[in-house]
């Protein structure tokens, strides 16, 4: 899957979680926006995770050899592009 419709994906997953918990998103979210800073608590950024391993398939988390922990949108995005199955 390519950068573009993971960060889409990851987008629009995100909003969807956010809506469920009724949580506010920043406006706008940006690749540059700090995670901490999304509008995302916890309990929103664990099921985000869980709800992108259902729809992608995948858990980056799991897959990957390295222990990391994204620090902006873009990292989280990035992340899960290259952690992606082959």
């Amino acid at each position: 899957m390519t950068r573009e419709k993971i960060k889409n994906h990851i987008t629009e997953s995100l909003l969807q979680v956010a809506e469920m918990h009724e949580m506010k998103i920043i406006s706008p979210l940006t690749e540059n926006t700090i995670l901490l800073e999304t509008g995302l608590d916890s309990l929103g950024f664990a099921t985000l995770v869980a709800s992108l391993e259902f729809s992608l398939g995948f858990d980056p988390y799991v897959s990957s050899e390295e222990a990391f922990y994204p620090q902006t949108f873009a990292e989280f995005i990035d992340f899960y592009h290259a952690n992606q199955p082959k």
